[in-house]
């Protein structure tokens, strides 16, 4: 038996802004997700995003705390082309979500910027640069 890589799994602290923001980003949680402990979403790609509430994990692990400060975790999303990071980053900003890295052209041959979800956790947005 090989395992697969089949999913990402998030604590959030707020179910209902984290569907928000991870929707804006085109996840497609389904409907009534954000009234859950525990949600999943199916993008393309095969694979999957899994948030749970704090209190879900404190119901099957009791002595659980969660971790303090930002930068628990960094989720990494290919946008189509270089103009589709800029707007991304743009709808967020204007939405009121926190902005790390505002979009630049990496030496790396990419154009890249960094979010942050509302728990924190890193959202890069990144396309290869024209001819890459």
């Amino acid at each position: 038996m090989t395992p697969r890589f089949d999913a990402v799994g998030l604590v959030v602290s707020d179910m209902a802004a984290s569907v928000a923001f991870y929707r804006r980003l085109g996840f497609p949680f389904p409907e009534g997700a954000e009234d859950q402990p525990h949600a999943e979403a199916a993008p393309p790609g095969g694979v999957r995003l899994l948030l749970d509430t704090e209190d879900t994990i404190r119901s099957f692990h009791p002595g659980w705390r969660p971790p303090t400060g930002g930068g628990r975790a960094a989720l990494a999303l290919r946008c189509d082309g270089p103009a589709e990071v800029d707007a991304l980053y743009e709808d967020l900003m204007a939405a009121g979500y926190h902005g790390e890295l505002k979009p630049w052209d990496a030496f790396w041959g990419q154009r890249y910027a960094v979010v942050q979800d509302p728990d924190g956790n890193g959202v890069d947005l990144f396309a290869p640069l024209a001819g890459e």
